[in-house]
Protein backbone atom coordinates (compact mmCIF):
# COMPACT_ATOMS: atom_id res chain seq x y z
CA UNK A 1 0.00 0.00 0.00
CA UNK A 2 1.07 3.56 -0.44
CA UNK A 3 0.71 6.30 2.08
CA UNK A 4 1.54 9.09 -0.29
CA UNK A 5 -1.64 9.60 -2.29
CA UNK A 6 -5.15 8.63 -1.38
CA UNK A 7 -6.51 5.91 -3.65
CA UNK A 8 -9.54 6.62 -5.80
CA UNK A 9 -11.38 4.37 -3.36
CA UNK A 10 -14.55 3.62 -5.33
CA UNK A 11 -15.43 2.24 -8.72
CA UNK A 12 -17.57 3.12 -11.62
CA UNK A 13 -19.40 -0.09 -12.26
CA UNK A 14 -22.63 -1.61 -11.02
CA UNK A 15 -21.17 -5.05 -10.63
CA UNK A 16 -20.08 -4.45 -7.03
CA UNK A 17 -21.02 -6.57 -4.07
CA UNK A 18 -23.87 -4.25 -3.13
CA UNK A 19 -25.25 -3.75 -6.61
CA UNK A 20 -28.22 -5.96 -6.06
CA UNK A 21 -29.53 -4.12 -3.04
CA UNK A 22 -30.96 -0.63 -2.62
CA UNK A 23 -28.18 1.89 -3.12
CA UNK A 24 -27.12 3.39 0.18
CA UNK A 25 -25.25 6.63 -0.39
CA UNK A 26 -24.45 7.39 3.25
CA UNK A 27 -20.85 8.14 4.11
CA UNK A 28 -20.30 4.75 5.80
CA UNK A 29 -22.34 2.55 3.45
CA UNK A 30 -19.38 0.72 1.81
CA UNK A 31 -18.18 -0.49 5.21
CA UNK A 32 -21.42 -2.46 5.57
CA UNK A 33 -20.22 -4.71 2.73
CA UNK A 34 -18.11 -7.51 4.30
CA UNK A 35 -15.48 -7.84 1.58
CA UNK A 36 -14.93 -4.11 1.26
CA UNK A 37 -14.70 -3.81 5.05
CA UNK A 38 -12.11 -6.59 5.32
CA UNK A 39 -9.89 -5.17 2.59
CA UNK A 40 -10.31 -1.64 3.95
CA UNK A 41 -9.12 -2.74 7.40
CA UNK A 42 -6.17 -4.60 5.88
CA UNK A 43 -5.25 -1.52 3.89
CA UNK A 44 -5.46 0.60 7.05
CA UNK A 45 -2.97 -1.65 8.80
CA UNK A 46 -0.61 -1.52 5.84
CA UNK A 47 -0.88 2.26 5.55
CA UNK A 48 -0.09 2.65 9.26
CA UNK A 49 3.01 0.51 8.71
CA UNK A 50 4.03 2.53 5.66
CA UNK A 51 3.75 5.84 7.51
CA UNK A 52 5.75 4.39 10.38
CA UNK A 53 8.47 3.34 7.95
CA UNK A 54 8.47 6.81 6.34
CA UNK A 55 9.01 8.54 9.69
CA UNK A 56 11.74 6.06 10.65
CA UNK A 57 13.54 6.38 7.32
CA UNK A 58 13.43 10.18 7.25
CA UNK A 59 14.50 10.47 10.87
CA UNK A 60 17.54 8.29 10.24
CA UNK A 61 18.73 10.98 7.79
CA UNK A 62 17.55 14.22 9.36
CA UNK A 63 20.86 14.80 11.20
CA UNK A 64 23.05 13.89 8.23
CA UNK A 65 24.89 16.52 6.16
CA UNK A 66 22.66 17.80 3.34
CA UNK A 67 19.60 16.72 5.35
CA UNK A 68 17.05 18.58 3.15
CA UNK A 69 18.20 16.67 0.08
CA UNK A 70 18.46 13.30 1.84
CA UNK A 71 15.06 13.46 3.55
CA UNK A 72 13.47 14.54 0.27
CA UNK A 73 15.23 11.64 -1.44
CA UNK A 74 13.42 9.20 0.85
CA UNK A 75 10.08 10.43 -0.42
CA UNK A 76 11.32 10.69 -4.00
CA UNK A 77 12.69 7.13 -3.91
CA UNK A 78 9.31 5.78 -2.79
CA UNK A 79 7.35 7.68 -5.44
CA UNK A 80 9.51 8.02 -8.56
CA UNK A 81 9.03 4.36 -9.62
CA UNK A 82 5.45 5.34 -10.43
CA UNK A 83 6.72 7.32 -13.39
CA UNK A 84 8.02 4.28 -15.26
CA UNK A 85 6.09 1.38 -13.69
CA UNK A 86 2.56 2.65 -13.14
CA UNK A 87 1.32 2.42 -16.73
CA UNK A 88 2.73 -1.10 -17.33
CA UNK A 89 1.24 -2.01 -13.95
CA UNK A 90 -2.14 -0.75 -15.14
CA UNK A 91 -1.87 -2.97 -18.20
CA UNK A 92 -1.00 -5.96 -15.98
CA UNK A 93 -3.98 -5.22 -13.76
CA UNK A 94 -6.30 -5.12 -16.77
CA UNK A 95 -5.04 -8.33 -18.41
CA UNK A 96 -4.05 -10.53 -15.43
CA UNK A 97 -5.85 -11.82 -12.35
CA UNK A 98 -5.70 -8.77 -10.08
CA UNK A 99 -6.11 -10.70 -6.85
CA UNK A 100 -3.14 -12.99 -7.51
CA UNK A 101 -1.05 -10.08 -8.73
CA UNK A 102 -1.70 -8.12 -5.53
CA UNK A 103 -0.91 -11.10 -3.31
CA UNK A 104 2.43 -11.67 -5.04
CA UNK A 105 3.41 -8.01 -4.80
CA UNK A 106 2.40 -7.77 -1.13
CA UNK A 107 4.60 -10.78 -0.31
CA UNK A 108 7.51 -9.17 -2.19
CA UNK A 109 7.13 -5.87 -0.30
CA UNK A 110 6.98 -7.74 3.01
CA UNK A 111 10.30 -9.39 2.10
CA UNK A 112 11.96 -6.05 1.28
CA UNK A 113 10.68 -4.49 4.52
CA UNK A 114 12.01 -7.47 6.47
CA UNK A 115 15.43 -7.04 4.86
CA UNK A 116 15.42 -3.35 5.83
CA UNK A 117 14.56 -4.23 9.46
CA UNK A 118 17.28 -6.90 9.66
CA UNK A 119 19.98 -4.71 8.12
CA UNK A 120 19.05 -1.79 10.39
CA UNK A 121 19.18 -4.00 13.50
CA UNK A 122 22.65 -5.15 12.41
CA UNK A 123 23.81 -1.55 11.93
CA UNK A 124 24.35 -2.00 8.19
CA UNK A 125 21.79 0.49 6.87
CA UNK A 126 23.76 3.38 5.36
CA UNK A 127 21.92 6.25 3.64
CA UNK A 128 22.60 4.57 0.29
CA UNK A 129 21.23 1.21 1.46
CA UNK A 130 18.20 2.89 3.02
CA UNK A 131 17.29 4.84 -0.10
CA UNK A 132 17.86 1.78 -2.32
CA UNK A 133 15.49 -0.39 -0.26
CA UNK A 134 12.90 2.39 -0.07
CA UNK A 135 13.16 2.58 -3.86
CA UNK A 136 12.42 -1.16 -4.12
CA UNK A 137 9.41 -0.65 -1.86
CA UNK A 138 8.33 2.16 -4.15
CA UNK A 139 8.55 -0.21 -7.12
CA UNK A 140 6.24 -2.64 -5.34
CA UNK A 141 3.77 0.14 -4.54
CA UNK A 142 3.86 1.39 -8.13
CA UNK A 143 3.14 -2.09 -9.48
CA UNK A 144 0.31 -2.77 -7.03
CA UNK A 145 -1.36 0.65 -7.05
CA UNK A 146 -3.45 0.37 -10.26
CA UNK A 147 -4.51 -3.18 -9.45
CA UNK A 148 -5.60 -2.22 -5.95
CA UNK A 149 -7.69 0.65 -7.30
CA UNK A 150 -9.18 -1.43 -10.11
CA UNK A 151 -10.67 -4.05 -7.76
CA UNK A 152 -12.76 -1.43 -5.97
CA UNK A 153 -15.65 -1.53 -8.51
CA UNK A 154 -16.11 -5.20 -7.66
CA UNK A 155 -16.74 -4.23 -4.04
CA UNK A 156 -19.22 -1.33 -4.14
CA UNK A 157 -22.11 -0.25 -6.42
CA UNK A 158 -21.95 2.92 -8.47
CA UNK A 159 -24.15 4.91 -6.06
CA UNK A 160 -21.52 4.46 -3.35
CA UNK A 161 -18.57 5.75 -5.39
CA UNK A 162 -18.29 9.13 -3.59
CA UNK A 163 -18.59 7.44 -0.17
CA UNK A 164 -15.98 4.82 -1.10
CA UNK A 165 -13.62 7.52 -2.41
CA UNK A 166 -13.97 9.44 0.86
CA UNK A 167 -13.40 6.26 2.87
CA UNK A 168 -10.28 5.50 0.84
CA UNK A 169 -8.97 8.95 1.70
CA UNK A 170 -10.04 8.54 5.32
CA UNK A 171 -8.09 5.27 5.44
CA UNK A 172 -4.80 6.87 4.42
CA UNK A 173 -5.30 9.91 6.62
CA UNK A 174 -6.31 7.90 9.65
CA UNK A 175 -3.06 6.02 9.13
CA UNK A 176 -1.27 9.37 8.74
CA UNK A 177 -2.67 10.50 12.10
CA UNK A 178 -1.77 7.28 13.94
CA UNK A 179 1.34 5.96 12.17
CA UNK A 180 3.72 8.93 12.54
CA UNK A 181 2.87 9.52 16.20
CA UNK A 182 3.31 5.82 16.98
CA UNK A 183 6.55 5.73 14.99
CA UNK A 184 7.91 8.76 16.85
CA UNK A 185 7.35 7.04 20.20
CA UNK A 186 8.86 3.73 19.01
CA UNK A 187 11.89 5.34 17.35
CA UNK A 188 12.67 7.19 20.58
CA UNK A 189 12.07 4.13 22.78
CA UNK A 190 13.40 1.23 20.71
CA UNK A 191 14.87 2.18 17.34
CA UNK A 192 14.01 2.33 13.68
CA UNK A 193 14.50 -1.41 13.14
CA UNK A 194 11.33 -2.13 15.16
CA UNK A 195 9.36 0.34 13.05
CA UNK A 196 10.58 -1.32 9.86
CA UNK A 197 9.65 -4.74 11.22
CA UNK A 198 6.11 -3.60 12.00
CA UNK A 199 5.75 -2.37 8.41
CA UNK A 200 6.85 -5.79 7.12
CA UNK A 201 4.23 -7.51 9.26
CA UNK A 202 1.51 -5.12 8.06
CA UNK A 203 1.75 -6.50 4.52
CA UNK A 204 0.85 -9.95 5.78
CA UNK A 205 -2.57 -8.64 6.78
CA UNK A 206 -3.14 -7.54 3.19
CA UNK A 207 -2.10 -10.97 1.92
CA UNK A 208 -4.54 -12.66 4.31
CA UNK A 209 -7.44 -10.39 3.32
CA UNK A 210 -6.84 -10.97 -0.39
CA UNK A 211 -6.43 -14.72 0.13
CA UNK A 212 -9.89 -15.11 1.69
CA UNK A 213 -11.61 -12.92 -0.89
CA UNK A 214 -13.48 -14.84 -3.58
CA UNK A 215 -14.15 -12.57 -6.53
CA UNK A 216 -17.84 -12.37 -7.34
CA UNK A 217 -17.32 -11.34 -10.94
CA UNK A 218 -15.65 -13.32 -13.68
CA UNK A 219 -13.11 -11.75 -15.97
CA UNK A 220 -14.46 -10.35 -19.22
CA UNK A 221 -14.80 -12.79 -22.07
CA UNK A 222 -12.88 -12.76 -25.30
CA UNK A 223 -9.22 -13.14 -26.07
CA UNK A 224 -6.95 -11.41 -23.54
CA UNK A 225 -5.24 -8.26 -24.73
CA UNK A 226 -1.55 -8.35 -25.47
CA UNK A 227 0.66 -6.05 -23.42
CA UNK A 228 1.67 -3.80 -26.28
CA UNK A 229 -1.82 -3.32 -27.70
CA UNK A 230 -3.29 -2.86 -24.22
CA UNK A 231 -0.71 -0.19 -23.44
CA UNK A 232 -1.48 1.63 -26.69
CA UNK A 233 -5.22 1.41 -26.07
CA UNK A 234 -4.86 2.88 -22.58
CA UNK A 235 -2.73 5.83 -23.64
CA UNK A 236 -5.00 6.42 -26.65
CA UNK A 237 -8.02 6.59 -24.37
CA UNK A 238 -6.44 9.16 -22.05
CA UNK A 239 -5.33 11.32 -24.99
CA UNK A 240 -8.90 11.41 -26.31
CA UNK A 241 -10.74 11.94 -23.01
CA UNK A 242 -10.77 15.72 -22.36
CA UNK A 243 -12.30 15.36 -18.90
CA UNK A 244 -9.64 12.86 -17.81
CA UNK A 245 -6.87 15.06 -19.19
CA UNK A 246 -8.16 18.03 -17.20
CA UNK A 247 -8.21 15.96 -13.97
CA UNK A 248 -4.57 15.04 -14.66
CA UNK A 249 -3.65 18.69 -15.24
CA UNK A 250 -5.29 19.82 -12.00
CA UNK A 251 -3.57 16.99 -10.10
CA UNK A 252 -0.14 18.00 -11.45
CA UNK A 253 -0.64 21.70 -10.74
CA UNK A 254 -1.61 20.93 -7.15
CA UNK A 255 0.85 18.22 -6.17
CA UNK A 256 4.07 19.71 -7.56
CA UNK A 257 4.12 22.71 -5.19
CA UNK A 258 2.34 20.82 -2.39
CA UNK A 259 5.14 18.23 -2.32
CA UNK A 260 7.48 20.83 -0.80
CA UNK A 261 5.77 20.61 2.60
CA UNK A 262 5.76 16.81 2.60
CA UNK A 263 9.44 16.60 1.64
CA UNK A 264 10.77 19.34 3.93
CA UNK A 265 8.62 18.88 7.05
CA UNK A 266 11.24 16.63 8.75
CA UNK A 267 13.84 19.40 8.36
CA UNK A 268 11.38 22.04 9.56
CA UNK A 269 10.59 19.93 12.61
CA UNK A 270 14.24 19.27 13.49
CA UNK A 271 16.05 22.48 12.52
CA UNK A 272 13.41 25.22 12.81
CA UNK A 273 11.11 23.88 15.53
CA UNK A 274 13.81 21.87 17.37
CA UNK A 275 11.59 18.82 17.77
CA UNK A 276 12.62 15.20 18.11
CA UNK A 277 11.15 12.18 16.34
CA UNK A 278 8.04 12.36 18.53
CA UNK A 279 7.47 16.01 17.63
CA UNK A 280 7.81 15.26 13.92
CA UNK A 281 5.33 12.42 14.30
CA UNK A 282 2.86 14.81 15.96
CA UNK A 283 3.18 17.32 13.10
CA UNK A 284 2.40 14.59 10.58
CA UNK A 285 -0.40 13.49 12.89
CA UNK A 286 -1.85 17.02 12.76
CA UNK A 287 -2.04 16.75 8.98
CA UNK A 288 -3.74 13.38 9.39
CA UNK A 289 -6.25 14.70 11.93
CA UNK A 290 -7.16 17.51 9.54
CA UNK A 291 -7.61 15.04 6.72
CA UNK A 292 -9.85 12.88 8.90
CA UNK A 293 -11.98 15.93 9.68
CA UNK A 294 -12.08 16.61 5.95
CA UNK A 295 -13.20 13.07 5.17
CA UNK A 296 -16.04 13.34 7.69
CA UNK A 297 -17.25 16.67 6.28
CA UNK A 298 -16.42 16.31 2.60
CA UNK A 299 -19.90 15.16 1.58
CA UNK A 300 -21.54 18.28 3.01
CA UNK A 301 -18.82 20.56 1.71
CA UNK A 302 -19.00 19.05 -1.77
CA UNK A 303 -22.77 19.55 -1.80
CA UNK A 304 -22.39 23.22 -0.85
CA UNK A 305 -19.46 24.20 -3.10
CA UNK A 306 -18.63 23.87 -6.77
CA UNK A 307 -15.69 21.51 -7.23
CA UNK A 308 -13.56 24.25 -8.79
CA UNK A 309 -14.14 26.45 -5.76
CA UNK A 310 -13.30 23.52 -3.52
CA UNK A 311 -10.02 22.90 -5.37
CA UNK A 312 -9.11 26.58 -5.10
CA UNK A 313 -9.77 26.59 -1.35
CA UNK A 314 -7.74 23.39 -0.98
CA UNK A 315 -4.74 24.95 -2.73
CA UNK A 316 -5.05 28.04 -0.51
CA UNK A 317 -5.17 25.87 2.62
CA UNK A 318 -2.02 24.04 1.60
CA UNK A 319 -0.37 27.37 0.77
CA UNK A 320 -1.17 28.53 4.32
CA UNK A 321 0.45 25.41 5.78
CA UNK A 322 3.58 25.88 3.69
CA UNK A 323 3.85 29.55 4.65
CA UNK A 324 3.45 28.85 8.37
CA UNK A 325 6.06 26.08 8.22
CA UNK A 326 8.43 28.61 6.63
CA UNK A 327 7.80 31.56 8.95
CA UNK A 328 6.52 30.40 12.35
CA UNK A 329 8.72 28.83 15.03
CA UNK A 330 6.05 27.89 17.61
CA UNK A 331 5.28 24.16 17.21
CA UNK A 332 1.73 24.48 18.59
CA UNK A 333 0.83 27.17 16.04
CA UNK A 334 2.34 25.17 13.18
CA UNK A 335 0.44 22.05 14.25
CA UNK A 336 -2.84 23.97 14.48
CA UNK A 337 -2.49 25.33 10.93
CA UNK A 338 -1.45 21.91 9.64
CA UNK A 339 -4.82 20.54 10.75
CA UNK A 340 -6.48 22.95 8.30
CA UNK A 341 -3.86 22.03 5.68
CA UNK A 342 -4.66 18.35 6.07
CA UNK A 343 -8.34 19.07 5.45
CA UNK A 344 -7.41 20.93 2.27
CA UNK A 345 -5.34 17.95 1.11
CA UNK A 346 -8.31 15.65 1.64
CA UNK A 347 -10.77 17.91 -0.16
CA UNK A 348 -8.46 18.24 -3.19
CA UNK A 349 -7.73 14.54 -3.49
CA UNK A 350 -11.31 13.46 -2.87
CA UNK A 351 -12.52 15.82 -5.60
CA UNK A 352 -9.94 14.60 -8.11
CA UNK A 353 -10.39 10.92 -7.25
CA UNK A 354 -14.19 10.90 -7.36
CA UNK A 355 -14.28 12.78 -10.66
CA UNK A 356 -11.77 10.42 -12.22
CA UNK A 357 -13.55 7.27 -11.07
CA UNK A 358 -16.85 8.47 -12.52
CA UNK A 359 -15.17 9.41 -15.80
CA UNK A 360 -13.45 6.06 -16.51
CA UNK A 361 -15.24 3.06 -18.06
CA UNK A 362 -14.49 -0.36 -16.66
CA UNK A 363 -12.45 -1.69 -19.61
CA UNK A 364 -9.69 0.90 -19.20
CA UNK A 365 -10.05 1.72 -15.51
CA UNK A 366 -6.74 0.33 -14.26
CA UNK A 367 -4.82 1.97 -17.10
CA UNK A 368 -6.54 5.32 -16.54
CA UNK A 369 -5.83 5.12 -12.82
CA UNK A 370 -2.23 4.21 -13.60
CA UNK A 371 -1.79 7.42 -15.57
CA UNK A 372 -3.34 9.34 -12.68
CA UNK A 373 -0.93 7.72 -10.24
CA UNK A 374 1.96 8.54 -12.58
CA UNK A 375 0.96 12.20 -12.54
CA UNK A 376 0.07 12.51 -8.87
CA UNK A 377 2.54 10.26 -7.10
CA UNK A 378 5.26 10.72 -9.70
CA UNK A 379 4.74 14.47 -9.47
CA UNK A 380 5.03 14.28 -5.70
CA UNK A 381 8.26 12.32 -6.02
CA UNK A 382 9.80 14.70 -8.56
CA UNK A 383 8.58 17.69 -6.59
CA UNK A 384 10.04 16.40 -3.34
CA UNK A 385 13.43 15.89 -4.97
CA UNK A 386 13.40 19.32 -6.63
CA UNK A 387 12.30 21.13 -3.47
CA UNK A 388 14.98 19.33 -1.47
CA UNK A 389 17.63 20.50 -3.92
CA UNK A 390 16.22 24.04 -3.86
CA UNK A 391 16.25 24.07 -0.05
CA UNK A 392 19.82 22.76 0.00
CA UNK A 393 20.96 25.45 -2.44
CA UNK A 394 19.07 28.30 -0.77
CA UNK A 395 17.20 27.57 2.47
CA UNK A 396 14.22 25.56 3.69
CA UNK A 397 12.36 28.82 4.30
CA UNK A 398 12.94 30.09 0.75
CA UNK A 399 11.81 26.80 -0.78
CA UNK A 400 8.59 26.72 1.24
CA UNK A 401 7.78 30.35 0.42
CA UNK A 402 8.30 29.65 -3.29
CA UNK A 403 5.95 26.67 -3.01
CA UNK A 404 3.41 28.90 -1.25
CA UNK A 405 3.43 31.33 -4.17
CA UNK A 406 2.99 28.51 -6.69
CA UNK A 407 0.04 27.07 -4.72
CA UNK A 408 -1.69 30.44 -4.83
CA UNK A 409 -1.07 30.57 -8.59
CA UNK A 410 -2.54 27.06 -8.82
CA UNK A 411 -5.73 28.30 -7.16
CA UNK A 412 -5.89 31.28 -9.53
CA UNK A 413 -5.35 29.05 -12.59
CA UNK A 414 -8.76 27.45 -12.04
CA UNK A 415 -10.24 30.52 -13.69
CA UNK A 416 -8.39 29.55 -16.89
CA UNK A 417 -8.30 25.72 -16.65
CA UNK A 418 -11.30 24.66 -14.55
CA UNK A 419 -12.54 21.13 -14.14
CA UNK A 420 -15.06 20.46 -16.92
CA UNK A 421 -18.59 20.73 -15.58
CA UNK A 422 -19.81 17.49 -17.26
CA UNK A 423 -16.81 15.29 -16.39
CA UNK A 424 -18.06 12.28 -14.48
CA UNK A 425 -21.70 12.81 -15.46
CA UNK A 426 -21.75 10.72 -18.66
CA UNK A 427 -22.96 7.14 -18.62
CA UNK A 428 -19.75 5.07 -18.60
CA UNK A 429 -21.41 1.66 -18.22
CA UNK A 430 -20.07 -0.63 -20.95
CA UNK A 431 -22.74 -1.73 -23.41
CA UNK A 432 -22.69 -3.93 -26.51
CA UNK A 433 -25.18 -2.28 -28.89
CA UNK A 434 -23.54 -3.63 -32.05
CA UNK A 435 -23.55 -7.23 -33.26
CA UNK A 436 -20.21 -8.79 -34.07
CA UNK A 437 -19.29 -8.05 -37.70
CA UNK A 438 -19.41 -11.07 -39.98
CA UNK A 439 -16.44 -12.30 -41.99
CA UNK A 440 -16.73 -14.14 -45.28
CA UNK A 441 -13.33 -15.83 -44.79
CA UNK A 442 -11.32 -17.34 -41.93
CA UNK A 443 -9.30 -15.01 -39.79
CA UNK A 444 -6.65 -15.86 -37.20
CA UNK A 445 -7.17 -14.47 -33.71
CA UNK A 446 -3.45 -13.97 -33.25
CA UNK A 447 -2.78 -10.25 -32.80
CA UNK A 448 0.79 -10.72 -33.99
CA UNK A 449 -0.48 -11.71 -37.44
CA UNK A 450 -3.54 -9.45 -37.37
CA UNK A 451 -3.15 -6.40 -39.59
CA UNK A 452 -5.01 -3.09 -39.51
CA UNK A 453 -8.73 -2.78 -40.22
CA UNK A 454 -10.26 0.14 -42.09
CA UNK A 455 -13.92 0.82 -41.33
CA UNK A 456 -15.94 3.01 -43.71
CA UNK A 457 -19.37 4.32 -42.69
CA UNK A 458 -21.42 6.08 -45.37
CA UNK A 459 -24.12 8.62 -44.50
CA UNK A 460 -26.68 10.44 -46.70
CA UNK A 461 -27.12 13.88 -45.17
CA UNK A 462 -29.44 16.60 -46.57
CA UNK A 463 -27.87 20.03 -46.92
CA UNK A 464 -30.04 21.54 -44.19
CA UNK A 465 -28.70 19.02 -41.64
CA UNK A 466 -25.01 19.60 -42.42
CA UNK A 467 -24.13 21.90 -39.48
CA UNK A 468 -25.69 19.49 -37.00
CA UNK A 469 -24.05 16.53 -38.74
CA UNK A 470 -20.58 18.11 -38.68
CA UNK A 471 -20.92 18.80 -34.95
CA UNK A 472 -22.11 15.24 -34.29
CA UNK A 473 -19.20 13.78 -36.25
CA UNK A 474 -16.66 15.91 -34.36
CA UNK A 475 -17.87 14.35 -31.09
CA UNK A 476 -18.00 10.88 -32.66
CA UNK A 477 -14.40 11.21 -33.89
CA UNK A 478 -13.17 11.57 -30.31
CA UNK A 479 -15.25 8.53 -29.30
CA UNK A 480 -13.79 6.40 -32.13
CA UNK A 481 -10.23 7.28 -31.10
CA UNK A 482 -11.02 6.73 -27.44
CA UNK A 483 -12.29 3.20 -28.05
CA UNK A 484 -9.56 2.05 -30.43
CA UNK A 485 -9.19 4.00 -33.68
CA UNK A 486 -5.66 5.07 -34.51
CA UNK A 487 -6.75 7.29 -37.43
CA UNK A 488 -10.05 9.00 -38.24
CA UNK A 489 -11.20 11.09 -41.22
CA UNK A 490 -14.42 12.42 -42.71
CA UNK A 491 -14.86 12.74 -46.50
CA UNK A 492 -17.50 14.23 -48.78
CA UNK A 493 -18.30 12.58 -52.10
CA UNK A 494 -17.25 14.94 -54.92
CA UNK A 495 -20.03 13.65 -57.22
CA UNK A 496 -22.78 13.18 -54.61
CA UNK A 497 -22.53 16.16 -52.19
CA UNK A 498 -25.10 14.64 -49.82
CA UNK A 499 -22.91 11.55 -49.36
CA UNK A 500 -20.40 11.58 -46.52
CA UNK A 501 -17.93 8.81 -45.65
CA UNK A 502 -16.46 8.36 -42.21
CA UNK A 503 -13.22 6.33 -42.31
CA UNK A 504 -11.33 5.14 -39.27
CA UNK A 505 -8.53 2.63 -38.87
CA UNK A 506 -8.18 0.20 -35.98
CA UNK A 507 -4.80 -1.53 -35.40
CA UNK A 508 -6.19 -5.07 -35.64
CA UNK A 509 -9.34 -7.15 -36.10
CA UNK A 510 -9.20 -8.14 -32.44
CA UNK A 511 -9.09 -4.49 -31.47
CA UNK A 512 -12.17 -3.82 -33.59
CA UNK A 513 -13.98 -6.75 -31.98
CA UNK A 514 -13.21 -5.22 -28.60
CA UNK A 515 -14.89 -2.03 -29.80
CA UNK A 516 -18.01 -4.09 -30.40
CA UNK A 517 -17.84 -6.28 -27.30
CA UNK A 518 -16.27 -4.47 -24.38
CA UNK A 519 -15.25 -0.86 -25.01
CA UNK A 520 -18.37 1.04 -25.99
CA UNK A 521 -20.08 2.88 -23.17
CA UNK A 522 -23.68 4.07 -23.28
CA UNK A 523 -22.37 7.56 -24.00
CA UNK A 524 -20.30 6.35 -26.97
CA UNK A 525 -23.32 4.49 -28.34
CA UNK A 526 -25.40 7.65 -27.96
CA UNK A 527 -22.87 9.67 -30.00
CA UNK A 528 -22.97 7.09 -32.83
CA UNK A 529 -26.77 7.00 -32.79
CA UNK A 530 -26.95 10.79 -32.89
CA UNK A 531 -24.82 10.93 -36.03
CA UNK A 532 -26.67 8.03 -37.67
CA UNK A 533 -30.07 9.66 -37.04
CA UNK A 534 -29.09 12.58 -39.27
CA UNK A 535 -28.69 10.27 -42.29
CA UNK A 536 -31.76 9.79 -44.48
CA UNK A 537 -30.76 6.16 -44.92
CA UNK A 538 -29.25 3.78 -42.41
CA UNK A 539 -25.45 4.14 -42.25
CA UNK A 540 -23.75 1.73 -44.67
CA UNK A 541 -20.69 0.07 -43.16
CA UNK A 542 -17.76 -1.60 -44.91
CA UNK A 543 -14.80 -3.34 -43.24
CA UNK A 544 -11.52 -3.46 -45.17
CA UNK A 545 -8.95 -5.86 -43.72
CA UNK A 546 -5.25 -6.07 -44.52
CA UNK A 547 -4.25 -9.62 -45.55
CA UNK A 548 -2.67 -11.75 -42.81
CA UNK A 549 1.09 -11.35 -42.77
CA UNK A 550 1.02 -8.02 -44.61
CA UNK A 551 0.77 -5.10 -42.25
CA UNK A 552 0.57 -2.67 -45.14
CA UNK A 553 0.72 1.06 -44.63
CA UNK A 554 -0.09 2.88 -41.44
CA UNK A 555 -2.40 5.43 -43.00
CA UNK A 556 -6.20 5.38 -42.95
CA UNK A 557 -6.45 4.53 -46.65
CA UNK A 558 -4.91 1.05 -46.40
CA UNK A 559 -7.36 -1.33 -48.07
CA UNK A 560 -7.75 -5.05 -48.17
CA UNK A 561 -10.40 -7.71 -48.33
CA UNK A 562 -13.65 -6.87 -46.68
CA UNK A 563 -17.38 -6.88 -46.82
CA UNK A 564 -20.28 -4.49 -46.77
CA UNK A 565 -23.57 -4.42 -44.92
CA UNK A 566 -26.24 -1.77 -44.77
CA UNK A 567 -28.15 -0.18 -41.94
CA UNK A 568 -25.91 -1.57 -39.22
CA UNK A 569 -23.26 -0.24 -36.89
CA UNK A 570 -19.51 -0.52 -37.44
Amino acid sequence: MTARAEPPGGGAGDEGEGAGRDADSSAWAPLRLPTYRTLWCAQLGSNVGTWMQTVGAQWMLVHQPNAPTLTSLVQAASLLPVLFLSLPAGVLADVLDRRRLLIALSVAMAAVSTALAVLTAAGLTTPTVLIALVFLMGCGSALSGPGWQAIQPELVPRAQIPAAAALGSLNVNLARAVGPALAGVLVAATGTDVVFGINAASFLGVVAALAVWHRATAPAGGAPERMRSALSAGTRYVRNAPGVRRVLLRAALFVLPASALWGLLPVVSSQRLHQGAGGYGLLLGALGVGAIAGAVTVKRVRAALDRNVLLALSSAAFAAGSAVAALVTQPAVVALVLVMTGAGWLYALSTLNTTLQLALPSWVRARGLAVYLMVFMGGQGVGSLVWGLVANATSTRAALLAATALLLLTAASLAVWPMHARTGTFDRDVVAPWPEPMLAFDRTADDAADGPVLVEVTYEVPVERLPEFRAAMAALAVSRRRTGASHWSLYRDAEQPTTWVEAFQVPSWQEHLRQHESRLTAYDAELAARAGALSTTGPRVRHLIAPVGRAGGAGPHQAGRGGRHEGGPP
